[in-house]
């Protein structure tokens, strides 16, 4: 596709958004990360009008989640979503998540992975990432192998093909990676521990969303390699497109004004930012769904990645082998998992 300028950025966003797509979830699990606001809490919306049997909104905040469980009941007439916890910024508390829905939840049908944070201050979590390359990445990652067994399950015992659905974005054109700054995509370097390291942040701050994007391309990508192409789970990654929600909070100066032309310029409605996650979700299923696997979806269409992803096979697979290396670490599961589901992991 080549480079991603803003031309095509705006055009991009001043396209025609297509109605929502709609099928009917009677029986089904459906499973939001990120539901109480946004993008995110939209999309459960969607889902909740085609009735499915489960539908779990994932949050961080008991109060917030609190507030959007109330508000899509009201709206929908979905009265029997719940609301579980989930903390990206503690594997511990995706671990706990994991855990829970394999005793609690024999199906998964659907896996929407849309939290995400854009900040513009330093800080380590309490496992030793960088806050948004953990949240963005790590912990979005460890959740969907955790659950790739039940969705597995899930296909063999009701013949169907579940998604997983990660949200990425248009940003990843931008990322500096490409450029690999401070030769970081050398062969010595832990890339994700470079990544989270302070020295390398401050220099590279700007475009560490933009970064953790491209990180969950190539993650799904990688992913839907080694499920192989008769996987009954398809993966893939999506761009909602630039949307009014939270994640730009913390902008301020210049940067806030800025961003706040922009929104009043171009900006979709989350409402219509949720239709490209259901178009991932939902689009070709049954009779098109090979054509979903590993796609990069924009604009409510399998479109192409960056020339730097298309190109970078080798860069994929040294970024996967670090991904289970520190999921390995964290979680047992995970080994496990790798070797018994999926090609060459």
């Amino acid at each position: 596709m080549g480079k991603f300028s803003m031309t095509s950025f705006i055009w991009q966003q001043l396209s025609r958004v297509p109605p929502p797509e709609s099928v009917d979830l009677i029986g089904k699990t459906v499973v939001v990360i990120g539901a109480n606001t946004g993008i995110g809490f939209e999309v459960s919306k969607h889902f909740a009008l085609m009735k499915p049997a489960r539908l779990i909104l994932a949050c961080r905040s008991k109060s917030k989640g609190e507030i959007a469980l109330e508000k899509l009941n009201k709206e929908t007439g979905y009265e029997t979503a719940e609301l579980w916890m989930l903390d990206l910024s503690e594997f511990s508390s995706v671990i706990a998540f994991a855990d829970r829905f394999e005793k609690e939840c024999g199906r998964l049908d659907y896996l929407v992975e849309n939290a995400a944070v854009s900040t513009k201050t330093y800080a380590i979590t309490k496992d030793g990432f960088e806050q948004t390359i953990q949240v963005n990445c790590l912990s979005l990652f460890l959740l969907a192998l955790r659950l790739l067994p039940t969705m597995i399950k899930t296909a063999s015992e009701h013949s169907t093909r579940p998604r997983l659905v990660i949200v990425t974005s248009e940003v990843h054109f931008w990322s500096t990676i490409a450029n690999n700054p401070n030769g970081l995509l050398g062969s010595h370097k832990n890339i994700y521990k470079t990544l989270s390291s302070e020295e390398y942040c401050n220099k590279n701050f700007s475009s560490r969303y933009f970064d953790s994007k491209l990180l969950d391309i190539f993650f799904h990508r990688a992913l839907d390699e080694r499920l192989g192409p008769t996987s009954p789970v398809v993966v893939n990654g999506v761009n909602p497109g630039f949307c009014h929600s939270e994640l730009l909070r913390e902008a301020s100066g210049m940067s806030a004004v800025y961003m706040w032309f922009m929104k009043k310029a171009i900006a979709r409605t989350a409402e219509q930012g949720s239709r490209q996650l259901l178009y991932a979700a939902l689009a070709g299923a049954g009779s098109e769904d090979d054509k979903f696997r590993g796609a990069y979806i924009s604009a409510t269409q399998i479109s192409e990645a960056s020339d730097f992803v298309l190109e970078s096979h080798e860069l994929q697979d040294k970024l996967w082998a670090e991904v289970v290396d520190i999921l390995g670490e964290v979680d047992p599961r995970i080994d496990e998992i790798v070797k018994k589901y999926l090609v060459n992991g």
